[in-house]
């Protein structure tokens, strides 16, 4: 069993809110526009970071994260990407790997609106945390937390983290 913290769009921003639940997490997934290293050299801290570049990272993210993460979690099949669109409205980029090799969770961050749906015909599980930065359109600062356990994606959670300004 993997207790998964998921995040995205952090722009640079990172708190004790975020590390709270960082703290209880086992692994750290963060889906792009991080903004800084700072922010995940402090996740690294605390947990594993498995994480991808967003829009706005600069090199020295790009340098240390990719654009696409594959991976297996237990037993199930992660593709995360920072933007990706969601189902059945896939960006080009993504909805080639993803007709061709559906994984089991397909996760992006980028809209800032958080979204948890299925993709019925594909069997694919789509997750967009939203964001927990205090950048962009957003309202209200979230992430999301579940856990894997075997081939389930179970205990899904949302984490609203208060207002973007405050």
């Amino acid at each position: 069993m993997t207790k998964i913290l998921l995040l995205s769009d952090t722009h640079s921003h990172i708190d004790e809110s975020i590390l709270k639940y960082a703290r209880q997490a086992d692994e750290i997934w963060h889906a792009g526009d991080i903004g800084s290293l700072a922010v995940t050299d402090t996740l690294r801290k605390i947990k594993p970071v498995r994480a991808v570049y967003g829009n706005i990272d600069d090199t020295n993210i790009q340098m240390d994260f990719p654009l696409n993460c594959r991976f297996k979690c237990e037993e199930v099949d992660v593709l995360m990407t920072h933007i990706g669109g969601y189902p059945p409205k896939y960006n080009s980029r993504t909805k080639t790997m993803i007709l061709e090799n559906p994984p089991k969770l397909f996760i992006c961050g980028h809209s800032h609106i958080l979204k948890v749906m299925w993709d019925k015909k594909l069997g694919v599980l789509h997750m967009n945390p939203g964001a927990c930065g205090k950048h962009g359109f957003h309202q209200v600062r979230t992430m999301l937390r579940f856990v894997i356990d075997g081939e389930d994606i179970k205990n899904l959670e949302i984490v609203e983290l208060g207002k973007r300004g405050g």
